[in-house]
């Protein structure tokens, strides 16, 4: 099976895909937020694209677990977003994602420019590694 997994922010969606077999993500493009359609019709291009099977978003949440205002936003761009596709769609808890990708790119002496462009995408990577990962664990059990 091959995901699709997107970083959702109010400026920017990163996405990532996974490899066929479902073991590892690789960051695609960040896509800058329009309209709601323009960005649902990228959505849709990279998925008929790349034969994606199943779409993971990160679901923003609170240090304590808990579900905040930002969470709300998320969720209804997914109920816009299953209206027009037929693949399903999974929530994976996002939780310092985006740290993490900061914290790697630092190490990696990205420069401050380049982070900015490319922290989304991997971002998504890290969300959908994370979901793969379990599926994995969950198939091996």
């Amino acid at each position: 099976m091959r995901y699709m997994g997107l970083d959702v922010g109010d400026k920017t969606i990163g996405v990532a895909i996974s490899d066929g077999l479902g073991f590892s993500a690789q960051p695609i493009e960040v896509i800058r937020r329009n309209t709601l359609e323009k960005d649902i019709q990228r959505l849709t291009e990279l998925i008929v694209e790349y034969e994606v099977d199943g779409i993971v978003v990160g679901m923003p949440r609170n240090m304590d677990g808990s579900y905040g205002f930002r969470a709300e936003i998320t969720k209804e761009f997914v109920e816009n977003l299953k209206e027009a596709i037929s693949v399903p769609v999974h929530f994976w808890d996002e939780r310092l994602s985006t740290r993490a990708a900061e914290a790697a790119l630092l190490e990696a002496n990205v420069s401050r420019g380049k982070r900015k462009k490319v922290v989304d995408k991997l971002a998504a990577v890290i969300i959908l590694q994370g979901f793969l990962d379990r599926e994995r664990q969950k198939n091996q059990n």
